[in-house]
C-alpha cells in the first residue's frame, strides 16, 4: 500500500467517527514517511490519568494522615495591634 491509499482510508475512517482505526492509519503513514518498518501497536495501552501522579481520577484532594485543619483567624482582630 502507498501512503495516499491509506491516506484515504485514514479519511474514510475518520469520516465514519472510527477514531482508533484512523489513529492506526495515521501511524502508518507517520513511519512510512519516515522510512522505517510498520510497528505493531496491538498490545500498547494508554496511560491511565493518575499513574504517574499526573492529573488523578479523585474529584477532591484527602489530606494525608495526622494533618488536623487549622485555626480560623478572627476577622475582629486582624490587622490591629496589640
Amino acid at each position: 500500500m502507498d501512503i495516499e491509499d491509506l491516506r484515504h482510508q485514514m479519511e474514510t475512517a475518520a469520516a465514519a467517527m472510527d477514531f482508533e482505526t484512523a489513529g492506526k492509519l495515521r501511524d502508518q503513514i507517520s513511519v512510512l514517511r519516515g522510512g522505517g518498518e510498520v510497528a505493531d501497536t496491538a498490545g500498547l495501552t494508554r496511560q491511565q490519568p493518575g499513574a504517574m501522579g499526573l492529573g488523578t481520577s479523585q474529584q477532591r484532594m484527602t489530606p494525608p494522615p495526622g494533618w488536623v485543619k487549622p485555626k480560623k483567624p478572627d476577622p475582629m482582630t486582624k490587622g490591629r495591634k496589640r
